[in-house]
C-alpha cells in the first residue's frame, strides 16, 4: 500500500527532527530513520495496530515517545500525524 502524509503531520515530523537535530545530530538522524522504519512498518501490516478512534490507528515509535496517528483507506495508508505522547493530546483530530 501507499502511504501518504496529511500536510501537517509532514511539519510535525519536520520540526520534531530539528528540535531532536539542535541537540544532537545524531538524535536528529536517529529519530528520522526510526520514523522511517515505523512507515514501513505500517506499510507491510497497517493493521498490525489496534484501532485508536474515529477510525485511526497508532503506532509507537521504539526508540522515541511519539506515535504515527494513522488510517487506513481502500489502497492508501494516511498519516494524519507524528505525535508526541506527552504533548497536546488529540491535536490533530480536526485533520480526519
Amino acid at each position: 500500500m501507499e502511504v501518504s502524509f496529511h500536510p501537517e503531520a509532514v511539519g510535525d515530523a519536520l520540526q520534531s527532527r530539528i528540535w531532536y537535530s539542535e541537540r544532537s545530530p545524531k538524535a536528529g538522524g536517529a529519530f528520522e530513520t526510526e520514523l522511517a522504519r515505523a512507515i514501513a512498518r505500517l506499510r507491510d501490516a497497517p493493521l498490525r495496530w489496534p484501532p485508536f478512534g474515529q477510525g485511526t490507528r497508532k503506532a509507537l515509535l521504539r526508540r522515541f515517545p511519539f506515535a504515527v496517528i494513522y488510517r487506513v483507506g481502500m489502497d492508501e495508508i494516511q498519516v494524519l500525524a507524528v505525535a508526541h505522547l506527552h504533548r497536546r493530546p488529540g491535536f490533530w483530530r480536526d485533520r480526519l
